[in-house]
């Protein structure tokens, strides 16, 4: 169940991010409060996954996973740039992430 709560933190995270850059983009206290809110609402699930995990495991993954999935969005949503460098360095991210899991004791 704790690594359910860490993909679910992890895609909260991500749209944190993402709302974060949209919310600037909009302006005005509506908007501020989806940050926010997604905020509270993410630190509260990332708490239940490392119930059952390692702080560490669970933290690298979902900053890494995190960070690879605003990176990703961004370009799509935002038309922010990413070179081919770029891209390859998050496949790392990714491969890192996929090796904590693996070797992961929980």
């Amino acid at each position: 169940m704790a690594w359910i709560f860490l993909g679910i933190a992890v895609v909260i995270e991500i749209a944190w991010a993402l709302s974060l850059k949209w919310a600037a983009m909009r302006g005005g206290w509506l908007a501020a409060s989806v940050p926010v809110t997604l905020s509270f609402l993410n630190m509260g699930v990332l708490a239940l996954a490392m119930r059952g995990l390692p702080a560490g495991t669970a933290y690298a993954i979902w900053t890494g996973l995190g960070a690879a999935g605003v990176t990703m969005l961004g370009v799509i949503l935002f038309d922010e740039p990413l070179n081919v460098v770029q891209l390859c360095f998050i496949g790392l991210i990714v491969v890192g992430v996929v090796g904590t899991k693996y070797f992961a004791a929980a």
